[in-house]
């Protein structure tokens, strides 16, 4: 197939990208490589996948690879001209569309950055695949959008109406959006809800790394809500598993549905909206405990209130995801931790 990643230059769209070259698919990345955070790191993955970096700016990206099947181009999803020239001239099977302007927190400070990129850009992929017969848009969402949600573990039958910041508000927008195209042009669309990724080229403004950075430098962390916290952290391999897998199977219009009180999940449409998580909730210090003993260093632990617009707990009930395709999580928590520590500790020399 020929595969359209956006968002390669981030932390899963690189893993999934390495995964559809290694299984021999044709795959072109794109991403806008912003400055949200560090750029060295977003240019770090797109040299380690092959990417070479022409010596003047990193804005002069080569579109080029070491190994044939990989081309890269860096492109601002709400460049609606250039997007739709892009569709027109690759003419791609398949969108995995992982771009996305990311953080909670942020979204306290920067609003527009999340309309422009999350909404505006993914309306463009959106009318760029209606237009362009693109057999399967599979797309990032985020277990953010169970918001005020109070049971667990967190079901794709839950309804997702009180989102508590405008990150979760625009995730569930993309879903509602596809679910029009699907329904209105028969554009089949996959929704993957992601649960607290980590691992090996992970961002920054996650936990792990912010943890991990700390506790080498011994410096404090900081623990929210006094650490009554707890989190179903997927190591990335898993998320890329699951990504593999719903890719090559597009959705079917579900026969005899009769309306989302029967199955919120599903529609008359070809749409689906899948959780994809560890199915385990992680105390928060059991976490911090795990980076601890792969540091070999104790964590300086300073405790403070909940912060506006997180959540207590996530969990993901993955029941359909594993039924539909044989999806199973593999990586236990300590293990996972170790493998970041120890990539981290490489690429920075800590």
């Amino acid at each position: 197939m020929k595969i359209l990643i956006t968002g390669t230059a981030g932390f899963i769209g690189y893993h999934l990208a390495n995964r559809m070259l290694q299984e021999g698919h044709e795959v072109v990345g794109l991403d806008s490589i912003n400055n949200y955070y560090d750029v060295s790191l977003k240019i770090g993955r797109l040299e380690s996948a092959g990417i070479q970096r022409n010596q003047i700016a990193y804005k002069e990206l080569l579109q080029s690879r070491t190994q044939p099947g990989y081309q890269f181009i860096q492109m601002r999803l709400e460049d609606e001209a250039s997007l739709n020239r892009l569709f027109r001239e690759h003419q791609f099977d398949i969108v995995c569309h992982l771009a996305a302007q990311a953080g909670v927190r942020y979204s306290l400070k920067n609003p527009k950055a999340y309309i422009q990129s999350n909404i505006v850009g993914f309306g463009h992929i959106l009318e760029a695949c209606r237009y362009n017969k693109i057999k399967h848009l599979v797309y990032a969402s985020s277990s953010s959008v169970y918001g005020l949600n109070k049971k667990t573990p967190f079901s794709t039958q839950d309804h997702v109406d009180h989102p508590v910041s405008l990150y979760a508000a625009s995730k569930k927008s993309n879903e509602l959006m596809a679910h029009t195209y699907s329904h209105l042009f028969g554009l089949p669309t996959t929704g993957l809800r992601f649960f607290t990724v980590y691992g090996p080229w992970g961002r920054p403004d996650m936990a792990i790394f912010l943890f991990t950075k700390a506790i080498l430098n011994d410096q404090p962390i900081k623990v929210f809500n006094y650490g009554d916290m707890r989190r179903d952290f997927t190591y990335v391999d898993d998320i890329v598993e699951g990504l593999h897998r719903v890719i090559a199977k597009e959705p079917l219009v579900t026969a005899g549905w009769q309306g989302p009180e029967v199955d919120v999940a599903k529609s008359s449409a070809p749409y689906r909206v899948y959780n994809i998580g560890n199915n385990t909730s992680v105390k928060l210090l059991d976490f911090i405990e795990a980076i601890e003993e792969a540091t070999g260093k104790k964590a300086q632990k300073e405790m403070l209130p909940i912060q506006a617009g997180d959540v207590e707990e996530t969990y993901a009930d993955v029941s359909s995801l594993m039924r539909d395709f044989g999806y199973q999580p593999k990586m236990n928590l300590k293990e996972g931790v170790s493998r970041f520590v120890d990539w981290y500790q490489g690429y920075y020399g800590n």
